[in-house]
């Protein structure tokens, strides 16, 4: 299988004129909140928001609330920009160039400071969600991969007369810790909300989305700002009050794609879950993922290269051979070297007779001749043995790096000290690098 990410603009269109927006839409606000103290995806996120992180080659993250807003019929979207993250305003300036998206996009630019949390910024621009005509407010995370119509969760939210409903899915024991926990009783009600619990008491989390009546969430924000002694949030302050005051809060099971990218572990699976052969989720389905327009060439194969299981994305030069990976557009893979289980990013060079295995390659990351990045002893590495190669990284010819390093952003020839990194180490940049 070889997947050439990107769909054709005039096929979109096409596919989405059957999505409509329905009546009660016209009253729902959609705020997309900026990751502000969420989990971090290790170096990856180094002077990068969640947001932005390139995901399954020619995307960003944030492209899934954006997209699932467009084919939900939602027209009232405001996007909430963290000072931290005010480089994200960029990215949204050009993809509403490409998409156009309909009725009232609003970008709102950050504070002199920076958020608290993610209930801290809708508080502080509050202006906005006490507009005229907005009966309910659909709450968005911009660090999530997903795939919902929220008009069934509209519908839900008013059916069950809920005060609050919360999406939620399922998740293994183990990870619950990594989420916020819901427990509910036969009729989906919510009986109580432990954030990122020690002991889990259900398999069922929240995904981050949130459907509040407007009228909640406004009192339920100014109360919880009230007290300057705890910082505004919703899973460990409003909710919780909320379940106190007997409000009515409902889980709504989401039954479409999700994935947790919350590790670089679960980042990296995330991405192999597109080269199988009948991904869960299709990026170019009845459901595209809408993105910026890039404007470069389709991929280029020499008579050498080979691609098996892969999505490639425009602008990659393939003379080597990639196989279940992931390159985001202009990578070059040369002669005779090998991308294996990989997710390699934007503008990344794979030196020849070079081997890319079970690695993170961030942008820009030049690799040399004859280097073997993510060699161990076990055929199929774990989640916590994935190699990163920060954004910018150079790593010197023949080098050999083993599995679970960190290669930190920037890093030159000069910072490696041998040429066998071992498994579990990491290189860090001599001088400062200011970006």
């Amino acid at each position: 299988m070889v997947t050439i990410s990107g769909v054709e603009r005039q096929l979109e269109v096409l596919q989405l004129e059957e999505l409509k927006p329905v009546p009660e839409q016209k009253r729902v606000l959609a705020v997309i909140t900026d990751n502000i103290n969420g989990a971090k995806r290790d170096s990856l996120c180094n002077g990068r928001p969640v947001a932005e992180l390139p995901f399954a080659g020619r995307y960003r993250v944030i492209d899934f609330s954006l997209s699932n807003c467009f084919h939900s019929g939602i027209n009232n979207i405001a996007v909430i920009l963290d000072r931290r993250h005010s480089e994200l305003g960029a990215y949204l300036n050009r993809w509403c160039e490409t998409n156009d998206p309909p009725g009232n996009f609003r970008i709102i630019e950050p504070p002199a400071d920076s958020y608290t949390s993610a209930a801290d910024s809708v508080y502080r621009n509050l202006g906005f969600v006490e507009g005229p005509g907005i009966d309910e407010v659909l709450l968005l995370p911009a660090d999530r991969v997903y795939k919902m119509d929220y008009r069934q969760m509209l519908h839900f939210h008013e059916y069950v007369e809920a005060d609050l409903t919360i999406a939620t899915v399922s998740v293994p024991s183990s990870q619950v810790f990594r989420f916020g926990n819901v427990i509910t009783d036969a009729t989906g009600r919510v009986l109580d909300y432990v954030d990122r619990p020690g002991i889990p008491r259900s398999n069922l989390v929240s995904i981050g989305v949130y459907l509040f009546n407007s009228d909640v969430l406004v009192e339920r924000l100014v109360d919880d700002a009230s007290n300057m002694d705890i910082p505004c949030d919703f899973g460990r302050t409003i909710i919780p009050k909320m379940l106190a005051r007997r409000d009515r809060i409902f889980s709504y099971a989401s039954g479409d794609y999700w994935q947790d990218i919350s590790t670089v572990g679960a980042y990296h699976s995330a991405h192999m879950e597109f080269t199988r052969h009948l991904p869960s989720f299709e990026l170019d389905g009845r459901w595209p993922v809408l993105s910026e327009r890039i404007a470069l060439p389709p991929p280029k194969k020499s008579e050498q290269g080979s691609i098996m299981n892969s999505i490639i994305s425009p602008g990659c030069v393939i003379r080597g051979q990639v196989e279940n990976s992931v390159l985001s557009p202009g990578v070059w893979v040369d002669s005779q070297a090998v991308v294996r289980n990989s997710v390699v990013m934007k503008d990344a060079i794979i030196g020849s007779r070079s081997i890319i295995d079970h690695c993170v390659l961030d942008e820009e990351v030049s690799v040399g001749l004859f280097c073997y990045i993510g060699f161990g002893s076990s055929r199929i590495p774990s989640q916590d043995e994935v190699t990163v190669i920060g954004r910018g990284a150079t790593v010197p010819p023949h080098t050999a790096i083993g599995r679970n390093c960190r290669i930190l952003p920037h890093v030159e020839p000069s910072d490696f000290v041998s040429s066998a990194i071992r498994a579990g180490e990491t290189v860090e940049p001599q001088k400062v690098v200011v970006t």
